[in-house]
């Protein structure tokens, strides 16, 4: 193992690393914390990696006082716990004279590893060393970091490209676009609707539609074989492939999980619902899905509403299921909760007393904010749009909101002057925290 280690070091200091379009997300680094970066397998994790150590090798440090292990490498598939002493034996019998400088290690998928906190927890307590950290699990993540790395640790999540990030990376805009003359809503409209059938995933952006299609798909496979099946121990394969395509085909709506047991029964599959929840949790904990509560001040609400379920990406849904070409509604919600999502809100639905459902209520976690969004393909069909809007009032007027925005694919309006309709490409371009004033 040392004689690869050692390789591994080699080969990082002397390649050139790419160099990524960055995202809008920087590490905090913070002194004697570690830095953990999370997301979904494909989301970028690695590269924003890349990107902050390309910005301390443009900053003055050396490259050979940074550190880069994959540890899903295969070369490392024997590594284990005992051998993490060998990184640093061997990375300071390369460099000894860093010892008496910061150096910043960077771990790359290390959840994959028994028993790695201990190691993290005595480099943070012994060394004068940056430590980064990736890894494809929240709760795995989680629950080890509760345990040995309390208070030690700062956690970001990536996730595939925003809107902006879209632009960003097709050369569209280099920043957030400011005004919105003819010119910049014609760009704007096309890119949106490429954004919503291609997704963010960044290695997908520039590939034959067909081919893109089964990358995506292999994502799915990876995170199902690898987050999933192996690390979970999970034998029924079946239904768990059963009910990812199920999610898939209802993303936004909202999951029960007596009714999937059903349906799997009715088909004679056997499966148990305490299974079930395992696999919704390990979905969710692999960032595949995400579930947004009822919006309720009693656990007891919570518990008679069942959660909606997300799809992380728009072009995942696409590759994942068969759409009628005038179903784009569910696909416009998700990218509306993705938003919110990256922007830091914490989100969860209304279900107002007089039967009426807002979309989402968010909050923000850091400054509080907070808003009522609906949203509604376009303003065209009265029917559809009337409940909608009736059903955003009705939350209004519920949880005593003076204003509230209505997301559309293109329409553009203010109701009542305390209703904003504003089009997606507008509303992505902003920060999600836009309101009748804005």
């Amino acid at each position: 193992m040392k004689n690869i280690i050692s390789q591994l070091i080699d080969d990082f200091h002397e390649r050139k690393l790419p160099e990524p379009v960055n995202r809008n997300k920087e590490f905090p680094e913070i002194k004697g914390k570690a830095d953990v970066v999370i997301g979904m397998r494909r989301s970028g994790k690695t590269w924003f990696c890349y990107q902050k150590i390309n910005k301390l090798i443009a900053s003055g440090t050396k490259k050979e006082e940074v550190l880069y292990l994959n540890f899903e490498d295969d070369r490392l598939l024997d590594f284990n716990v005992h051998n993490f002493q060998e990184i640093l034996d061997i990375y300071f019998g390369k460099y000894p004279e860093h010892r008496n400088t910061r150096c910043n290690f960077f771990f790359d998928e290390i959840q994959r590893i028994d028993q790695w906190e201990l190691f993290i927890r005595r480099l943070l307590d012994t060394e004068n060393i940056q430590i980064f950290i990736t890894g494809s699990s929240s709760k795995l993540l989680g629950s080890e970091i509760a345990t040995s790395l309390r208070g030690r640790s700062l956690p970001i999540e990536i996730f595939p490209f925003s809107f902006e990030e879209f632009l960003k990376f097709h050369g569209l805009f280099s920043t957030r676009p400011k005004t919105f003359g003819a010119n910049t809503v014609s760009v704007l409209r096309k890119a949106v609707k490429e954004y919503l059938e291609v997704g963010g995933f960044p290695e997908v952006q520039k590939i034959d539609r067909n081919l893109r299609v089964e990358v995506l798909q292999g994502y799915i496979d990876s995170v199902l074989l690898k987050d999933i099946i192996e690390r979970h121990k999970v034998s029924n394969v079946h239904v768990l492939k059963h009910l990812v395509r199920h999610i898939m085909n209802s993303s936004g709506g909202r999951f029960s999980v007596n009714k999937f047991y059903n349906t799997m029964k009715s088909m004679s599959i056997k499966c148990t619902k305490n299974s079930l929840y395992e696999y919704l949790d390990h979905l969710t904990d692999a960032f595949l899905f995400y579930k947004v509560p009822v919006h309720g001040r009693s656990e007891k609400a919570r518990l008679i509403n069942p959660a909606k379920i997300y799809t992380i990406d728009t072009g995942l849904f696409n590759a994942m299921t068969f759409r009628h070409s005038y179903d784009y509604g569910p696909l416009l919600e998700n990218m509306v909760y993705m938003h919110l999502r990256r922007g830091g809100y914490e989100v969860e639905y209304v279900n107002t007393k007089n039967g009426h459902e807002a979309d989402f209520f968010a909050r923000h976690r850091i400054s509080g904010e907070s808003q009522l969004i609906q949203v509604c393909w376009d303003m065209s069909d009265k029917k559809t749009f009337e409940r909608e809007l009736k059903g955003l009032k009705s939350a209004m007027n519920e949880l005593s909101f003076s204003t509230g925005t209505l997301i559309t694919w293109d329409d553009e309006n203010i109701i009542e002057n305390k209703i904003k309709v504003i089009p997606i490409w507008k509303w992505l371009c902003g920060d999600g925290s836009q309101t009748c004033d804005a």
